[in-house]
């Protein structure tokens, strides 16, 4: 799709990989929806704040029924707690599938019929290397961006009769907040993610591979079932 005049919504906006898309898309000509649960840390210009927390259905329907005219979701709010799936603390691991796999899901299920309104668009789900690879230490959120990417697969084919296009953005480390406890040595500058994210969305690929680290585990994954 061309995002020029497109209507776009980015959940977690306010920071990270979000804060870079919503600036991205603004200069792309895009008019946004920058979303957050406390939409008063929007500081971005050009663009319109809008509460949204992708675990509680009222903000969800709310943001839709005021993002009226969206024609572009991007999913990219999540969390990572690294979690443990069997020594680590269940309420943790509840949280990061609440957040990174039913929370997207909830927001592209109330997006989905705003978006068929106008015409028709593209959903855009913030996944990870981490989908495919799955360290025991972050086994938790490894298993949320899986069912992730998993849903991505299956809400494209549902969607597609829709006039709804859904590409999945797999990233290994990037220089955000989330990782700013872990060595600085190969992170993506998100500036850079976000650029081939929209690139992506515009060229209408199912899949945005976004650096060599990503690109080798899923060529790996490819080998593996050939194989097997």
């Amino acid at each position: 799709m061309e995002l020029k005049g497109a209507t776009a919504v980015v959940t977690g906006a306010n920071r990270g990989l979000g804060r870079r898309l919503a600036e991205q898309l603004v200069q792309r000509g895009a008019k946004v929806y920058a979303a957050a649960r406390r939409p008063e840390t929007v500081d971005l210009d050009g663009v319109t704040p809008l509460r949204l927390d992708v675990t509680d259905q009222a903000t969800i329907q709310e943001a839709a029924r005021v993002a009226s005219d969206a024609t572009l979701l991007i999913n990219n709010a999540g969390i990572s707690l690294g979690t443990p799936l069997i020594a680590g603390d269940l309420a943790a691991v509840r949280a990061e599938m609440g957040t990174n796999f039913h929370g997207p899901l909830a927001v592209t299920r109330e997006f989905a019929p705003v978006i068929e309104a106008n015409g028709g668009g593209a959903v855009l789900n913030i996944l990870s290397v981490i989908s495919w690879w799955h360290p025991a230490q972050a086994g938790s959120y490894a298993a949320s961006k899986a069912a992730a990417w998993a849903m991505s697969n299956a809400v494209r084919e549902e969607l597609a009769p829709r006039g709804i296009t859904v590409s999945a953005l797999h990233v290994g480390l990037m220089d955000t907040d989330m990782t700013a406890g872990m060595p600085t040595a190969d992170k993506a500058d998100p500036a850079d993610v976000a650029a081939q994210a929209l690139d992506g969305i515009e060229a209408g690929l199912p899949e945005i591979l976004a650096d060599d680290v990503t690109r080798q585990v899923k060529q790996g994954l490819s080998q593996t079932h050939a194989l097997s």
